[in-house]
């Protein structure tokens, strides 16, 4: 398995620092507001790495931090009339909520800003004790970023030139422009506790619950700089060790090819989206593009992939109603030729994959075998493979899985207990399935056979009243939902 390491800008062969286990951090939302499209992004994106991780035989420990506590937090709980604590817990539940309802796995470990005020202090009294950090006299506590002869290792750029084009705030409180807040003295209004910096949370967690170093530390590519690069000066300053053997970031996500943003108009929640779209499909989406490049979200592209979605669904569902109604024997040569289809599809899904999760290209490869497995159906008619159509059917199923890619579920051939079907024209009684759908068909075929055309479209359009559909397949007809 390869993983592109964003502070070496190379793909690397990933080696776990022990054999057999991964512990992975990725940092979670400030909850101050509703998560956005753009934040999903990310969050699916390591989800289905972890996901990945976990099918290719890895024990994985996965954590993710909730900031409870920030400026943001404050100044949303003041503008509400409610308490800091108040806003943060609805709103935590809300993402706790949204990531479930997007099929995201709950981290192994979930620390909250406000629970980790002990292990943040211990750290800064740390980086105090060994020159890394000072007071104040406003009393925040600052981290001396020069202090760090590494500084720059994680996103990449240059101490000396940090300075151009970067968010630096002036402030005639600290020593040098460039430190970074560790510890913010309360104000008026803000929690009885002086609040944490928020790059000092996520290091504090990582070394209480992971132990530093760790494998994997992932977020959003904005992240980079300043968050990741501080989170890592002041873990190794603080504990004299790495911090993350691998960085991993996710691109931004565009829409309508845009930059979203409220005044656009293009700003959209996960709530609102899960609304009007399957999880399954909005998975879809993403995972046509890979986790590092810029993803364009659009209304359309979503539609479509719930179109894909369905044709995927449609074709697992059609190989297993061929093993359950094959009648003829099957051609020996083409059975183990389309199996051996199966076995492609797996082995190419697993090099995509290890190739730095390539998920376009693993998908690529499931789309493939769709088109492969529609042909074998056409060809195959009543003459199916039973064995090779359901593991077909298998793979698609498990492939999409390892991706927490949910297929809808498969439409009844008959609802039970269908009475009186057609309105009369099958004259038919009982709870047996299978022997109604044969009599509704076989009615048909003997219209169509007498060429009762009217006969035939009536059987059709009362059973399309009903809900359902005649449906004629090279292995047959059978009856479906709409």
């Amino acid at each position: 398995m390869r993983i592109y390491n964003s502070a070496t800008h190379k793909k690397e062969e990933f080696q776990p620092i022990e054999s057999g286990k991964v512990r992975m951090y990725v940092c979670g939302p400030t909850v101050y507001d509703n998560i956005h499209i753009g934040n999903a992004r990310t969050f699916i994106s390591f989800d289905v790495i972890r996901r990945w991780l976990i099918a290719s035989g890895y024990e994985v420990t996965f954590a993710q931090n909730l900031t409870d506590v920030d400026d943001k937090i404050i100044k949303r709980a003041n503008e509400q009339g409610r308490t800091a604590a108040e806003v943060a817990t609805e709103l935590s539940d809300k993402f706790i909520g949204v990531m479930r309802a997007a099929n995201v796995l709950d981290p192994d470990v979930r620390p909250r800003a406000t629970k980790e005020i002990g292990p943040m202090i211990a750290m800064i009294k740390t980086l105090i004790e060994q020159g890394h950090a000072y007071a104040a006299d406003n009393g925040d506590v600052y981290f001396a970023v020069r202090s760090d002869p590494n500084y720059g290792q994680v996103s990449g750029r240059n101490i000396d030139d940090l300075m151009v084009g970067a968010r630096i705030e002036e402030n005639e409180d600290k020593n040098d422009p460039l430190d970074f807040a560790l510890w913010k003295a309360a104000k008026p209004g803000e929690p009885s506790w002086p609040s944490p910096g928020w790059h000092t949370e996520c290091a504090a967690m990582v070394h209480r619950y992971l132990g530093t170093p760790i494998d994997i530390h992932g977020g959003g590519s904005d992240l980079a700089f300043p968050h990741h690069e501080n989170e890592c000066a002041q873990a190794t300053c603080a504990w004299h060790q790495g911090f993350s053997n691998t960085w991993m970031h996710t691109g931004m996500l565009l829409v309508d090819g845009e930059k979203m943003s409220k005044s656009l108009g293009n700003f959209f929640t996960l709530a609102e989206v899960l609304e009007q779209h399957s999880a399954a499909a909005l998975r879809l989406l993403m995972l046509q593009t890979s986790y590092r490049s810029p993803l364009d979200f659009s209304w359309e592209r979503l539609e479509g992939a719930e179109n894909s979605l369905t044709r995927i669904a449609g074709t697992v569902e059609n190989l297993r109603w061929a093993a359950n109604h094959a009648t003829a024997d099957a051609d020996e040569a083409a059975s183990e030729a389309f199996a051996a289809k199966a076995a492609e599809t797996r082995a190419t899904f697993k090099e995509c994959m290890d190739d730095d999760f390539n998920t376009a290209g693993a998908m690529g490869a499931v789309f493939g075998f769709v088109t492969e497995c529609n042909q074998y159906l056409e060809q195959a008619g009543d003459a199916a493979d039973k064995a090779a159509v359901l593991a077909a059917a298998d793979t698609l199923a498990e492939l999409l899985d390892t991706f927490g890619v949910e297929l809808p579920e498969p439409k009844v051939e008959l609802p039970l207990g269908l009475l009186g079907v057609a309105a009369g024209l099958v004259a038919y009684t009982g709870d047996d399935v299978d022997e109604a759908a044969a009599k509704i068909l076989e009615a048909r075929a003997e219209a169509r056979a007498a060429k009762n055309w009217d006969l035939a479209d009536a059987i059709r359009d009362q059973l399309k009243d009903l809900g359902l559909t005649i449906e004629d397949t090279a292995a047959g007809t059978r009856i479906k939902s709409l």
